[in-house]
């Protein structure tokens, strides 16, 4: 009688890890951002080391530093937007027309 054929173990999938440092949206350096992540208090902290820029927002049980650097992303876009000027309907009626 022969032994019974041995069968390999299956490969151990390696996880890749999330990056807990970003790239500054104000000075623009790399990788000045770093995050920190308080589970117990529900709060996400961004702070630059060039720049000195804060962020703070509120997180979940599920929440990841990119998730804390989106929501950065996300507000610094939503300012942005608020402090534009609105475009006047004047001028686009203008282009419009046929009459000069």
């Amino acid at each position: 009688m022969g032994k019974r054929k041995s069968s390999k173990k299956p490969a151990s999938r390696i996880k890749p890890t999330l990056d807990t440092t970003f790239n500054c949206l104000f000075c623009h350096h790399e990788k000045s951002v770093t995050c920190k992540i308080d589970k117990k208090e529900g709060l996400g902290y961004l702070n630059c080391k060039i720049c000195a820029q804060t962020y703070q927002t509120k997180i979940h049980h599920l929440s990841e530093p990119i998730d804390v650097y989106s929501s950065w992303i996300d507000a610094c876009d939503e300012a942005q937007a608020s402090t534009r000027p609105a475009a006047s309907g004047r001028r686009l009626a203008a282009i419009d027309s046929d009459e000069e």
